[in-house]
């Protein structure tokens, strides 16, 4: 005999879903959830629209085994309509609503916003009636079957899933539609930018490897994007890579990526940035601070021009063009074994050496210009100028932080100013000790021999041994001076 139609949430432990008339429990396996791969990250919003308040709590519960959703459950068409405001994600409706049927309040939530779209859930299973539905702009239309959760949850994830397609191609275009040419968004006059041009203009005319060097801060994601951006892969995908901020045994699934399970915390598939990157270009900034042992797996990467994934049997062909980035001298690095001989001949391709600011005479005083004026838009404010001292100070001093450093040091001295001038006071150097600062400490030899071997301490882990064979000294040259200086910060 059938027991009385009651619905109770199960435990979240051991979740099960109950049969509309209780006779058998069904285990939560027998829904078919889709793998953690096909969830989405953030929160979405789901309103449900249903009468029926055992099956709308149905309805909430298996939806709310995604955490990411944000669940909202109404009995009448007036309360969903009263609280469109919110702004859903998606609205799954009950044809047969008391208070209005469903084509009325599919018609009223398109007259709302028609971005919005709307699953209709009905007991009937007439075509004509689905059809009707499909025809006035419901997304599906499902029948109350022991089936539904189910296609109701696939049909959530395809929403989803348009929705972060729709957020990349606004993305790409609107990338597309700036214009990323050299004199807008790489600034200056001076000789030595201008012959930088000339180098960019023939790599972006060609597929060829790009290696770009420079100090920290002189603009070198900034070039590389610039190159894309005039090649003929800038309607393809940019994808940047910061070698130095990834840990060691994250960087071959960051590149390749990998399989469900190829690893402990795998819990779904991973595409990797080579991937990512299919027919555009692959910058990967910071080159030098890739380990020897991913040094050979991005080696075969580059000359097989194929990958896959850790854990996977699948060759992926690749199409990718590659712009490497570092502040590092390579060729010492190949010196010293540090680098591969044969990965710098790979991805030296057409090299592009970017002058540090201190060589480009008076674009400081041009990009100190170009970033007031960022900042007075940035911040709704007239651009304040500077005066003649404030601009002999900045002429004077040799930016060892560069593009970057000149940007920092700008936005603070607006800020610092009256608004209508800045003066000389209010530029500091508060990051480095310029060159003549530190040549004026007074150090004895000793001194200097510790600032080198702490530099090396820190670099490779206090590795005494190590650093003895790098520098090629005793090692107890090195205790010696841990002994009297103590151990490096």
């Amino acid at each position: 005999m059938e027991k009385e139609r009651i619905f109770e949430v199960p435990s979240i432990g051991q979740p099960q879903w109950i049969c509309e008339t209780r006779c058998e429990p069904l285990p939560v396996a027998e829904t078919r959830l889709p793998n953690c791969e096909d969830l989405f990250m953030g929160q979405f919003k789901v309103f449900i629209v249903e009468d029926d308040p055992w099956y709308g709590e149905v309805l909430k519960y298996h939806l709310s085994l995604n955490p990411d959703y944000e669940i909202h459950l109404f009995k009448t068409a007036r309360e969903c309509l009263d609280n469109l405001v919110k702004k859903p994600n998606v609205v799954c409706i009950d044809f047969g609503l008391p208070d209005m049927k469903g084509d009325a309040l599919l018609k009223r939530i398109n007259q709302f916003n028609r971005a919005i779209p709307v699953i209709v859930i009905s007991g009937q299973e007439e075509i004509a009636v689905a059809l009707s539905l499909l025809r006035a702009g419901a997304y599906e239309y499902i029948v109350k079957d022991e089936n539904a959760t189910e296609l109701l949850w696939n049909a959530i994830l395809r929403i989803r899933e348009n929705a972060s397609l729709k957020e990349e191609v606004a993305e790409l275009k609107e990338q597309l539609e700036q214009k990323f040419s050299f004199e807008k968004t790489i600034i200056g006059q001076s000789a030595a930018i201008r012959k930088t041009f000339s180098v960019i203009e023939k790599a972006a005319r060609s597929n060829i490897n790009v290696s770009i060097t420079g100090e920290t801060g002189t603009g070198k994601e900034v070039v590389a994007r610039a190159i894309h951006f005039n090649s003929d892969r800038k309607k393809k995908p940019f994808v940047t890579v910061n070698m130095a901020a990834i840990p060691r045994e994250l960087i071959e699934s960051e590149l390749f990526g990998h399989e469900k399970g190829a690893f402990t915390g795998a819990m779904a598939r991973r595409i990797g940035k080579f991937e990512e990157a299919a027919g555009g270009t692959l910058f990967l900034d910071e080159i030098g601070e890739l380990e020897m042992s991913m040094q050979a797996k991005l080696l075969r990467v580059i000359q097989e021009r194929e990958v896959t994934r850790v854990g996977g049997n699948e060759v992926i062909r690749l199409d990718v063009r590659l712009i490497t980035a570092t502040h590092q001298d390579l060729s010492a690095l190949v010196k010293s074994n540090d680098f591969r001989e044969d990965l710098f001949y790979r991805i030296i391709g057409l090299p592009i050496e970017l002058p540090p600011l201190r060589e480009r005479g008076d674009d400081v005083l041009v990009l100190a210009k170009h970033f007031i004026q960022d900042y007075a838009r940035a911040n709704k404010v007239a651009a304040p100028v500077l005066s003649p001292p404030a601009r002999e100070k900045l002429l004077k001093y040799n930016f060892p932080g560069n593009v970057r450093e000149l940007k920092a040091l700008i936005e603070l001295a607006c800020v610092m100013s009256d608004g209508k001038e800045i003066q000389e006071q209010d530029i500091t150097f508060t990051t480095l000790k310029t060159a003549n600062e530190f040549t004026a400490i007074e150090k004895t030899l000793a001194d200097y021999n510790w600032d080198i071997i702490k530099f090396y301490l820190k670099k490779y882990d206090n590795n005494v041994v190590l650093v003895a064979g790098k520098l090629q000294i005793g090692k107890s040259t090195i205790y010696n001076l841990l002994k009297r200086y103590g151990n490096p910060e």
